[in-house]
């Protein structure tokens, strides 16, 4: 390490050595990349639940509350499964659950349809998939869709806490070394993320309850993305660009 180190209680990245940095890079790049994935699953996940294209509260409200003008099955299909079928084969199954769900349909009609197209993953062999290959499995999907189970919040809260700590960890962990005039900033910057992982999964719960909350949810997703690129860029910049505070600058921190 330089030996200007020396002075500092904490090295900027100006101090590093280049080993430590091409480190830093390449870790930075591969959690962007993946962040960059991360978002593009959530909008697979949750987008077209009311029935339109785009990625809305009203989306985040029926994955979470779930929706009193449809049911599982249906929200489903408009939603995270749109993609695994073609359009009319998701109408003539939408058409039967508004007809009844008639066992005999199901058998002529909509059964081959999921033996063709879901019985990969929905065959009953995963206990947290529903079975859609027979009719008893079926219609329990199609009663009023009530949002995400409790316990499958809990095994995605627990998740994401765990493993979300772990990335802003590693990223804050670096970008720890970046200079900032007022320090202050810098621990904000550092300390937001986890203040929006807090936010974020503690409004999961709450618009399981309260539909205004989606929009907690929202928020809370958006300033742990305005923080991890912040972190992200500053960190990028200040290793290969930035040449190191003024002198005479304080280097605390």
């Amino acid at each position: 390490m330089d030996m200007k180190c020396k002075n500092n209680p904490y090295p900027f990245f100006n101090e590093l050595p280049c080993s430590l940095k091409v480190l830093y890079t390449m870790v930075l790049l591969t959690m962007g990349m993946g962040y960059l994935f991360a978002m593009i699953q959530i909008y697979e996940v949750h987008s077209g639940r009311d029935g339109k294209a785009s990625l809305s509260v009203k989306d985040i409200q029926i994955a979470y509350r779930g929706s009193k003008d449809g049911s599982r099955l249906e929200s489903a299909l408009n939603g995270p499964m749109s993609s695994m079928l073609p359009a009319d084969e998701k109408e003539k199954i939408i058409v039967w659950i508004h007809e009844g769900v008639d066992q005999k349909k199901f058998d002529d009609a909509i059964k081959p349809i999921m033996q063709t197209r879901c019985k990969a993953c929905h065959d009953g062999s995963n206990p947290h998939l529903p079975n859609v290959t027979t009719y008893e499995g079926i219609k329990v999907t199609t009663a009023v869709d009530t949002g995400v189970s409790i316990s499958t919040l809990v095994r995605v809260s627990h998740i994401h806490l765990f493993g979300l700590t772990f990335i802003f960890f590693m990223v804050g962990l670096i970008f720890s070394h970046a200079y900032f005039e007022k320090l202050w900033l810098k621990c904000a910057v550092m300390a937001t993320p986890f203040l929006a992982i807090f936010l974020d999964v503690g409004s999961w719960w709450i618009t399981k309850v309260s539909e205004p909350f989606a929009y907690a949810v929202i928020i809370g997703g958006a300033l742990m993305g305005f923080s991890f690129a912040i972190q992200w860029t500053v960190s990028l910049y200040q290793m290969w660009i930035f040449k190191g505070p003024p002198a005479g600058k304080p280097t605390n921190g």
